[in-house]
């Protein structure tokens, strides 16, 4: 139940079955660890009053969204939404809410992003981010965001942003982390499946995305 503290929010969503790769659901990918670790890390290097043990899974039409300033979703190349749910998630992006969207790659799960991000903000321009922008330097200065590469393809990652009335001196509301993985690094860290000057900077980009959404 919600009490205040900083909690990691996890957007539910009907279908996007994965189990033709191996998986269950698209939007539980990487669950519980990578949230679960990454709180940790915000836990131990900031002043955020944070839940460590887990993350409230929400759907993206549930009244408790609002209550939490940061969302994340897994898998959005596989994202489907109903038009009531397009309606709330529009809400709570408009009212303040910040949306970090991970884990999706190649031309057709774009398509499918960025159709469904259209049903939300039939008028979102999606902005490419440099290492210029705000956001890379909220907690952290990330001095390279494009050396954060998908930790198993090692293609060469992707940023994009929507501001808010589409006007890049404002707020960011939704961040995209295309053609890459990051919290992949989060959820095997410690594991030694991935390099430790990788997953560190995976850190500092998830760290930054919560701090940037608490402050904005």
């Amino acid at each position: 139940p919600y009490d205040g503290l900083f909690t990691f929010v996890r957007l539910r969503w009907a279908g996007g079955s994965l189990s033709s790769r191996g998986w269950g659901a698209a939007w539980n990918h990487d669950y519980p660890r990578a949230e679960q670790h990454l709180s940790q890390i915000l836990n131990e290097l900031t002043l955020v009053d944070i839940h460590t043990d887990g993350s409230r899974i929400l759907t993206l039409d549930d009244p408790e969204l609002f209550r939490y300033p940061v969302a994340f979703m897994w898998e959005p190349g596989f994202w489907t939404l109903s038009d009531h749910e397009a309606e709330c998630f529009r809400a709570y992006l408009v009212k303040g809410g910040f949306a970090v969207f991970e884990d999706f790659d190649g031309r057709q799960q774009w398509a499918n992003f960025e159709t469904q991000m259209k049903r939300v903000l039939p008028e979102a321009r999606f902005v490419k981010l440099d290492n210029a922008h705000r956001i890379y330097e909220s907690f952290f200065t990330i001095k390279n965001i494009d050396a954060i590469v998908h930790p198993m393809s090692h293609i060469a990652p992707n940023y994009y942003g929507v501001f808010e009335n589409n006007d890049p001196a404002k707020r960011l509301m939704v961040v995209a982390n295309f053609d890459n993985d990051v919290p992949e690094y989060w959820e095997w860290s410690g594991r030694g499946l991935f390099p430790f000057d990788a997953s560190n900077e995976a850190y500092k980009l998830g760290v930054n995305y919560v701090i940037y959404g608490l402050t904005h």
